[in-house]
C-alpha cells in the first residue's frame, strides 16, 4: 500500500507517452510519477519506452537515459549509483527500494515508478526531507562523552566493535519509515524505524557515555512506541538491515533501566 503527500484535492491523472524508437530490440515500458511543484497543476504518470538493448541494467540507469534523451525535465535525486549514499530511494514496482541497486529485469512488465511514501512532493521523484533530517538530529547521533579523553583512541574490543554490526551501514535513505504505517499516521512526533535504529548504533556503541539521557530522551509514547512491529521496516530495507530488531533493543534497555 502507497500513500503520497499529494498536493489537496489532486488525482494522479494518464499523462504524456513517449513510444519506443521504430528499431527498439528490447523494448520496456517505464510509468513515472510527474509533478511540476506548480500549485493547482494535477500530478500525472508519464509512460517512457526504453530500449533495454541500449540501456544500462538497473531502474536508476534507465532514469538517466529517460532524462539524457527523451524529456530533460525529469526530476530525480541520485549520486553515487552504487548503493551508498541513499539517494535514488523511491518506490518501484510497489516497493521502497534504491532506484540504482533495483534490477529491471526484477521487474515484470511496465515499471512503475513513483516518490518515497508519506514524504511531501516537491517535483515528480524528489521529496522533502526536512522534517526526516530534523528527527535525525534530534537523537544527537555522534559520540558523547565525559570522561576525560585517552591520550590515543577510545578503544573497543572485537566484541564491542561487532555489536555496531547491522547498525552503523544504515545510509538514511528512508526507505525504512516511509514504509512504516505509523510513520505515516504520526511523522511529525514519532521518530520512525531509520532513525530509532540510528539511536540504537549510539546505545550499542560502548565508547558512547550518554546512555541514560539518551534513554530518557526516547521514552516517548509517540517517539518510540508508536512501533507496532508491523516489519515494513525490515522487509524493504535495501541494506538488509533490521531495523524493528534495534527498536525492540531500545525498548528492552528502557525496561532495564525501570527495574
Amino acid at each position: 500500500m502507497v500513500q503520497l503527500a499529494l498536493p489537496k484535492n489532486s488525482r494522479v491523472q494518464p499523462g504524456k507517452r513517449h513510444p519506443a524508437p521504430a528499431d527498439a530490440a528490447r523494448p520496456k515500458e517505464f510509468a513515472i510519477y510527474r509533478w511540476s511543484g506548480e500549485p493547482g497543476e494535477q500530478p500525472r504518470l508519464d509512460t517512457f519506452t526504453v530500449d533495454l538493448a541500449d540501456c544500462g541494467p538497473m531502474v536508476l540507469d534507465a532514469l538517466i537515459k529517460i532524462k539524457a534523451e527523451i524529456d530533460s525535465t525529469l526530476t530525480f535525486r541520485r549520486s553515487c549509483r552504487e548503493g551508498i549514499c541513499g539517494s535514488c530511494a523511491m518506490n518501484i514496482d510497489g516497493h521502497n527500494t534504491l532506484a540504482c541497486t533495483k534490477a529491471i529485469e526484477d521487474v515484470e512488465g511496465p515499471v512503475k515508478i513513483y516518490p518515497l511514501p508519506h514524504m511531501q512532493v516537491v517535483k515528480d521523484l524528489v521529496v522533502d526531507f526536512s522534517t526526516f533530517w530534523a528527527q535525525y538530529e534530534s537523537i544527537q547521533p555522534w559520540l558523547k562523552t565525559y570522561t576525560p579523553a585517552p591520550q590515543k583512541e577510545r578503544r573497543q574490543s572485537p566484541a564491542e566493535r561487532e555489536r555496531l554490526d547491522g547498525l552503523y551501514e544504515c545510509i538514511l535513505c528512508a526507505c525504512c519509515s516511509t514504509s512504516c504505517p505509523s510513520y505515516w499516521w504520526n511523522g511529525d512526533r514519532y521518530l520512525g524505524p531509520a532513525v530509532l535504529l540510528q539511536a540504537y548504533r549510539w546505545l550499542a556503541d560502548s565508547r558512547d557515555e550518554a546512555t541514560a539521557e539518551r534513554l530518557e530522551e526516547l521514552e516517548d509514547p509517540f517517539k518510540l512506541y508508536r512501533c507496532h512491529t508491523i516489519m515494513n521496516c525490515t522487509n524493504t530495507c535495501p541494506k538488509g538491515l533490521n531495523p524493528a530488531k534495534a527498536i525492540a533493543e531500545i525498548k528492552k534497555l528502557i525496561v532495564e533501566k525501570h527495574l
